[in-house]
């Protein structure tokens, strides 16, 4: 018999359709650069820069288990892995987590960049020329729903949600229950653009980019007001930058909002 579900299943659920673009060989390949490939534009890494505010705002002695929910291909994880004993890594793409998985077990993996039309470029990516080597064995990658997660993967020092809750059926539903997967004073960091889309989330779930009321409601408001209950805010919110090469002269830029919260009750 499966363990209990954690988090109840939302009553909502996007079309498989609109995730399918997340196993596709070109998102694979963008979100394999975005992660493992050259800075563009001047821009840091968006997975390594995350996951360094993260250690930077957790103790020493409060680093046992973290939880990467929407992990895409990896990199925040491997990262989280050089202070955290145990990281768990999750994404609903089975794409991406096979990618990640061949890449601990394997060291390195290659890839191939649209320059454009048909033509490509060959990339490599190698964890110990990112320094990512000795600690990769702490990370255990996961194909699961962000959503639907038991018991197996609570009692986290961390939960990381990089990008996530625009994507999620229901994200009201995720930020009532997130604190089930935290210990207590365990810290929760979100980023996410806000790009709300009703591919993936109905409107009537957006935490913000609405109105309510007859009033503006924005998303940093509807994070506040979801979890407002079981966390309190750390320091004030950052813009973080990342950029995804779509061919050699066609790039997505988005910043994305961090906020932290750390578990009071």
């Amino acid at each position: 018999m499966s363990p209990p579900s954690l988090l109840r299943r939302p009553t909502q659920s996007a079309p498989l359709a609109s995730y399918s673009r997340y196993n596709s060989d070109a998102a694979v390949a963008q979100y394999c650069d975005a992660h493992y490939g050259p800075d563009k534009f001047g821009v840091a890494n968006f997975a390594a820069r995350l996951a360094s505010i993260c250690l930077e705002n957790t103790a020493p002695n409060q680093r046992r288990r973290a939880l990467d929910l929407g992990c895409a291909v990896g990199r925040a994880s491997f990262e989280l892995a050089r202070g955290f004993d145990q990281v768990v890594g999750i994404d609903f793409s089975a794409r991406f987590i096979d990618l990640a998985r061949r890449l601990q077990t394997r060291g390195k993996i290659g890839y191939q960049v649209i320059e454009e039309g048909v033509l490509l470029a060959d990339r490599a990516v190698c964890l110990a020329s990112l320094g990512l080597a000795p600690t990769a064995s702490r990370v255990a990658f996961h194909q699961a729903n962000a959503q639907q997660l038991d018991e197996r993967f609570s009692d986290n020092d961390l939960v990381l949600a990089a990008n996530l809750i625009d994507r999620l059926p229901d994200p009201k539903q995720f930020l009532g229950s997130i604190h089930q997967l935290l210990a207590e004073d365990g810290l929760l960091a979100i980023a996410s653009p806000y790009n709300w889309l009703e591919d993936f989330t109905p409107r009537k779930q957006w935490l913000g980019g609405v109105h309510r009321a007859g009033a503006p409601l924005t998303s940093l408001e509807g994070l506040h007001k979801g979890l407002a209950r079981h966390f309190t805010p750390i320091g004030a919110p950052r813009d973080l930058e990342l950029v995804i090469r779509e061919n050699g002269r066609k790039f997505q830029h988005y910043i994305s909002q961090l906020t932290l919260w750390r578990r009071v009750r």
